[in-house]
């Protein structure tokens, strides 16, 4: 294995893919997971926290759409789950490059 931050720092930030296509931010780092994560240290753990907080933002936004329509919340909890969406990757995408292990909040681990 070898090791390459400059991949795993770009795998976090291909996550903002979903501002552009609405799917790539899912997409992209699936890809690089599956086919690096034998190659290049580390890619195993940071792709599944990845597509884990990718799978979890979007159950939190299939469950903020009835509350829209039912409360009004929905839409609050949308504008939040984009900050987080926009602003996690870049974090840790920095952590990742100064050697610091990444952190999503809210994510419900799916792949471990």
């Amino acid at each position: 294995m070898r090791e390459d931050n400059q991949l795993l720092v770009i795998t976090h930030l291909t996550q903002l893919l979903d501002l552009i296509t609405g799917i790539g931010g899912f997409i992209v780092p699936l890809i690089l997971w599956i086919t690096q994560k034998d190659k290049v240290a580390g890619m195993d753990m940071h792709g599944k926290m990845i597509l884990n907080f990718q799978i979890s933002l979007f159950i939190y936004s299939i469950i903020s759409i009835p509350l829209i329509i039912l409360f009004g919340l929905g839409i609050l909890i949308l504008i939040v789950i984009g900050l987080i969406a926009f602003i996690f990757p870049i974090l840790n995408a920095i952590k990742v490059s100064n050697g610091e292990l990444p952190y999503y909040p809210l994510s419900i681990q799916f792949l471990k």
